[in-house]
């Protein structure tokens, strides 16, 4: 009788350990999916269904406008390969110090109700070029020393 007792407890614990695990993995996919997406993938989509996402491109030159104290910017940014492809996006907040025209970034936030501007959360700048061929070399004579 001990032996059956002992096998109904371990399958209910199995239940219930595989029940919350599929519990966790589920609401995490779907309560914090952020989009990863281009500019013309996020034009091509309804972006009233899009909800939070995650964009990259190119800052364009053409209406950029950056506050006092570089405290906040609104600009379009443009796909990366389809120069002719751009969103407009506000962001409020502390600017990287590496953030200008035709820099690469990335912006998360959601659309605005209509849909017509993105209004970022948060926006990080990809490093310059310059700057990754500098951290290249030092990587090299760090291994040639070491």
């Amino acid at each position: 009788m001990a032996k059956k007792s002992n096998k109904i407890v371990y399958a209910v614990a199995l239940v219930l350990f595989l029940g919350g695990l599929s519990y966790l993995i589920f609401s995490g996919l779907t309560q914090d999916s952020v989009y990863f997406l281009n500019v013309t993938e996020a034009l091509a989509q309804d972006r009233a269904e899009i909800g939070n996402a995650r964009l990259f491109g190119k800052v364009s030159p053409k209406g950029l406008a950056i506050a006092d104290g570089k405290l906040g910017a609104d600009f379009d940014l443009m796909d990366k390969v389809q120069h002719d492809k751009a969103l407009r996006v506000e962001y409020k907040g502390a600017l990287p110090d590496t953030f200008k025209a035709d820099v690469e970034v990335i912006v998360e936030g959601r659309f605005s109700p209509d849909g017509q501007v993105f209004l970022a959360r948060t926006l990080v700048t990809k490093c310059p070029s310059k700057y990754e061929e500098k951290s290249k070399q030092m990587d090299i004579q760090q291994g040639q020393a070491g």
